[in-house]
């Protein structure tokens, strides 16, 4: 198969998993554009390098999947399932991926830009480089994944679960840690100044321990814990 070669893309058609089989058997990546893939079974098929461009994969269920190097552009996958995919090298750009599952799922050097996983799960996950930008993660279910020098720019953890998430030396632009549940994580090194510790309670502030903020972060914080600061 040549380098970079694609079937013509694929407009505004409903699809099920017999057609995206026959697609496959013929070993080219295929793209998609505005197209119907809701509650599809796509579950260990290889889609490796296809694209999604503006489709529609409400409770599609991608279990298993080889979905290394895909891209997905302003896609609605909410409630997809992506159990232990293999998402190493795919790019999300301004998708909803509300509640997906992606326990157990490879995200090795994968980017999520201007995205929506609120209520998501991303437990088990091997991440690897993985990019978060711009990124909703509300109630998102996080606990033990790393983030261990990532640059996280505007990315939202409000009321998620992070316990046991390893962010040390990570920088936090813009971020937010709003009410989440941080039992367990590692903040050693870690950049907070540009990050939103509002709600955070007293046993919080021994987690935080070897992270850098702000002095007005730290008399928030203080203040929050029934302090006076004067």
């Amino acid at each position: 198969m040549a380098e970079n070669e694609m079937h013509p893309a694929i407009v505004g058609a409903t699809l099920g998993r017999v057609d995206i089989l026959a697609l496959a058997a013929r070993d080219v990546p295929s793209h998609f554009s505005a197209c119907d893939l809701q509650e599809v079974d796509l579950s260990r098929l290889d889609l490796s390098g296809w694209t999604f461009e503006r489709c529609n994969l409400q409770r599609a269920q991608l279990k298993g999947a080889n979905l290394e190097r895909t891209s997905w552009m302003s896609c609605n996958a909410a409630f997809a399932e992506m159990t232990a995919a293999d998402l190493t090298e795919a790019s999300f750009m301004s998708c909803d991926l509300n509640n997906a599952g992606l326990r157990g799922a490879k995200l090795t050097s994968a980017f999520f830009i201007g995205c929506k996983l609120t209520g998501a799960t991303l437990t088990e996950t091997r991440s690897l480089d993985t990019c978060f930008r711009d990124t909703l993660l509300v109630y998102a279910k996080l606990r033990g994944m790393s983030f261990r020098g990532m640059r996280l720019k505007g990315v939202d953890f409000s009321q998620a679960d992070l316990g046991g998430c390893d962010f040390r030396d990570a920088i936090f632009e813009g971020a937010s840690l709003r009410e989440a549940s941080l039992k367990d994580a590692r903040f050693q090194g870690a950049d907070l100044r540009g990050a939103d510790l509002s709600g955070l309670g007293m046993a919080d502030a021994a987690i935080l321990r070897g992270a850098t903020i702000s002095q007005e972060q730290a008399g928030r914080l203080l203040r929050e814990f029934g302090l006076n600061v004067r």
